[in-house]
């Protein structure tokens, strides 16, 4: 099934959880923050929080900088 990811189409497997996703991809869970269909995914939910065909995710990773 096809997800979008920061604006891309990404295939995934079905009934996989974002948390799985995240880690499968190699995003830093302790740095991210997850929007899904314009609502925000609390990190709590991630392991629960299934993947569905056409979702839109916005990814946002938390840089320090100066």
């Amino acid at each position: 099934m096809n997800i979008k990811v920061n604006s891309n189409i990404v295939e995934v497997a079905k009934s996989i959880s974002l948390k799985q996703w995240l880690e499968q991809n190699g995003y830093n869970l302790e740095l991210i923050a997850v929007e899904c269909n314009k609502e925000i995914v609390r990190k709590t939910k991630w392991e629960e929080f299934l993947l569905e065909p056409d979702m839109s995710l916005e990814i946002v990773e938390f840089v320090g900088g100066g």
